[in-house]
């Protein structure tokens, strides 16, 4: 399905590194100030919220390797002068990959998910500074949606403004969460019935087997349209009367529904 591995192949890539608030200026003054000189540096902070953006800003021609897959970093480590290592923190011999920067001493800009309590790490690491959340950066997830917006009216093909009505930002993992978010929502304000039918069959091809199946999964319908109704009539009493459903019927599906309904308004 193309606009399902569109919206796939979108969430992948995060973004470059936005400083609308002061945190985030902060970070990018010390990035910038880390491409004139020849330490190492370990840029901090949750998924999401632009380390390895910065990483790449600060050493745009370096070879990025994941510290997670050692062998790779190993040989990287004796070859490049120059090296991005990110998620160093998943590194399965801390011990060894340290050494081998010591001896081998390459320029190194690492990033990592949480802070690193060894000795070795502060001598290696010379420049150490965290990225707050976004959570902690309102002013940049405005911006973020914005520029997740332009991108998806570039990959839909859309001139259709992004609605922020009623839309709440994913921040769980920052910016990965957001865009991915941006980018469904944006693909949904004007989604054909064939392709949201062709979404839904392909989500359950591979879940079908039970004989319990159409309950199971009736809630993928009754959900949204509960959501829906209660949003635009504000009571269960006038939802039930415009579905045309007993009212005691609508408060069963709503109290079978509840872990998806929670907070949604009574009449």
């Amino acid at each position: 399905m193309d606009v399902v591995e569109q919206v796939a192949a979108a969430a992948v890539d995060v973004t470059n590194y936005i400083t609308v608030s002061d945190a985030a200026s902060k970070a990018f003054q010390t990035a910038t100030l880390l491409k004139t000189l020849s330490v190492n540096a370990l840029i901090i902070g949750e998924e999401g919220v632009g380390k390895k953006s910065l990483a790449q800003y600060i050493l745009p021609d370096a070879l990025v390797v994941d510290a997670s897959d050692f062998s790779e970093l190993l040989l990287a480590l004796e070859s490049e002068k120059e090296l991005i290592i990110t998620n160093i923190e998943t590194s399965p011999n801390m011990k060894r990959m340290l050494d081998t920067i010591a001896i081998n001493a390459p320029r190194i800009i690492a990033t990592s998910k949480q802070q690193l309590q060894m000795s070795t790490i502060d001598e290696i690491f010379s420049v150490k500074f965290d990225i707050p959340p976004l959570r902690e950066r309102l002013d940049d997830v405005e911006a973020l949606i914005e520029k997740f917006a332009q991108e998806a009216s570039s990959i839909f093909g859309s001139t259709e403004k992004f609605n922020t009505k009623d839309f709440k930002p994913d921040l769980l993992s920052n910016a990965v969460s957001l865009k991915r978010q941006v980018m469904i929502n944006y693909l949904l304000q004007d989604i054909k019935d064939s392709e949201l039918m062709e979404i839904i069959e392909s989500y359950l091809a591979p879940k079908l087997g039970s004989n319990s199946d159409y309950r199971s999964f009736l809630y993928l319908y009754e959900v949204p349209l509960i959501r829906a109704g209660l949003k635009m009539f504000k009571s269960q009493l006038q939802l039930s009367d415009r579905l045309g459903l007993n009212r005691n019927t609508l408060r069963k599906k709503i109290a079978d529904h509840k872990q998806y309904l929670q907070g949604d308004k009574d009449e």
